[in-house]
């Protein structure tokens, strides 16, 4: 990796672009502005590469790989992954209902790759620079002096305490979790219709599938919510619950290490896995992080990846919509700075484009933990092509031309029919929902 510089020292000019974050979505759209002929500053807070969740990628992440070019470096990193398993057990019988991505919709991408993300973040890191971003890593954005359509002026301090100035014509927001301009604009709202926390960490010694099968990740249903269980090509395996916020308070005085241990002897199909398992890592825990922001762009910005919001890591849908509203925000940017008259009508153009992809996600997201859904994923049937176009959705091809219109409206109804069916189950869900929604947690 080329050593990025530390100094603050700015050139006279101005740059085109000021992009704050070096995470997938920063990296991909100062990527892609500087391969369009811009000229492109990221500043990046910590020095990669950095530890972060979220090592799952989808199908549609792969043609996001051959624009920005690194297909190949992203194949040597990752663990290829061919589907998903479901698991679950029903009257203490554990079941599993693998569903594959190349029996999607439209199977052109029929797999993805499951990566150690302090690997694949800095992998697109060094690919933007490559792309003649100018990366500037252990620097930290302290203030806007000034934040206007023509543009902006941003005080930088880097790791010594050296401060400088960096002036640009747009300003981008990729900051993720730490959703920079949202919270001084005090835009950042908590998502109301969901709330959950997470426990994670490394392992060894967790028994894989063979074959074909070998790079599935694992979805495991439990009574308090869900595990992940994500292979990774160096034989860790990453091992993390997502759970209410109710049993999340019942930890008590107990370690993030304790609890995720007792945590994971309550699931009937996990359990047995980790008999074996040795942690590599101290766990880790994040609290309350669904979230949304009041705006995703103003006179001179725009907010990419987790800055504008983040739902919830079920689908491994994070990195591929992060990338996507970067690739989508890329092409309205330049467009901008190229002079378009109408700045305000595409960024709306983006906003709708990416708030229809997070719509459609959001809906299976919000329901994942109820019995109905449980029910439909672990025994998938493709009448009227419904298991196709709904593996197409975990695919992450939510934003092309497939048609899933007709037969996920059919699954809605379905899953409308079921709840009505099991009224009692379904409304004991909605109320437990609702309860936990109302909370606060932290880990």
């Amino acid at each position: 990796m080329t050593e990025s510089q530390s100094t603050v020292d700015v050139p006279a000019t101005d740059y085109d672009v000021l992009v704050i974050g070096g995470g997938p979505a920063g990296a991909t759209i100062s990527a892609l502005l500087a391969k369009r002929g811009r000229s492109v500053v990221l500043i990046e807070k910590d020095q990669h590469p950095r530890f972060h969740i979220g090592e799952s990628l989808l199908p549609m992440n792969m043609p996001l790989f051959q624009e920005l070019g690194v297909a190949d470096e992203v194949a040597e990193i990752g663990m290829r992954k061919n589907g998903i398993d479901f698991f679950d057990s029903e009257k203490g019988e554990a079941r599993r209902t693998t569903i594959y991505f190349d029996e999607a919709m439209d199977n052109s991408f029929p797999h993805a790759y499951q990566v150690r993300r302090s690997d694949f973040d800095r992998l697109l890191l060094d690919n933007a620079q490559r792309c003649g971003v100018e990366v500037r890593q252990q620097t930290r954005v302290t203030s806007l002096d000034r934040l206007q359509a023509d543009g902006c002026q941003a005080r930088i301090t880097d790791a010594e305490g050296r401060e400088g100035t960096v002036t640009a014509r747009f300003l981008i927001d990729a900051s993720g979790r730490d959703t920079f301009l949202s919270r001084r604009f005090k835009q950042l709202r908590r998502n109301p219709d969901h709330n959950a926390a997470a426990i994670f960490g490394h392992f060894r010694n967790v028994p894989r599938r063979e074959g074909r099968d070998e790079g599935n990740i694992g979805l495991h249903w439990f009574e308090h919510g869900w595990f992940w269980v994500i292979p990774l090509k160096d034989g860790v395996t990453s091992v993390g619950t997502v759970c209410w916020p109710e049993y999340l308070k019942t930890r008590g005085n107990a370690s993030l290490d304790d609890f995720l241990q007792q945590t994971i002897a309550r699931s009937p199909t996990l359990s047995p896995l980790m008999e074996s398992a040795e942690p590599v890592a101290m766990a880790q825990g994040t609290g309350n992080y669904s979230y949304w922001s009041d705006r995703l762009y103003g006179d001179g910005y725009l907010l990419v990846g987790d800055s504008f919001a983040f739902i919830d890591p079920v689908f491994s849908s994070g990195v591929f919509l992060a990338m996507k509203s970067a690739q989508s925000g890329a092409e309205a940017v330049d467009a901008i700075l190229g002079g378009a008259p109408n700045a305000k009508a595409l960024l709306a153009r983006h906003e709708r484009f990416l708030r229809r992809g997070i719509r459609t996600v959001s809906w299976f997201i919000y329901r994942y933990n109820s019995p109905t859904l449980r029910r439909l994923f672990m025994n998938p049937g493709n009448q009227f092509r419904i298991k196709s176009a709904i593996i197409s959705v975990l695919a992450g091809d939510t934003f092309g031309r497939t048609p899933i219109g007709i037969p996920v409206f059919i699954f809605k109804l379905i899953y409308t029919m079921l709840n009505l069916s099991n009224w009692r189950g379904s409304l004991a869900f909605v109320f437990r929902r609702r309860r936990n929604n109302r909370m606060t947690i932290s880990t």
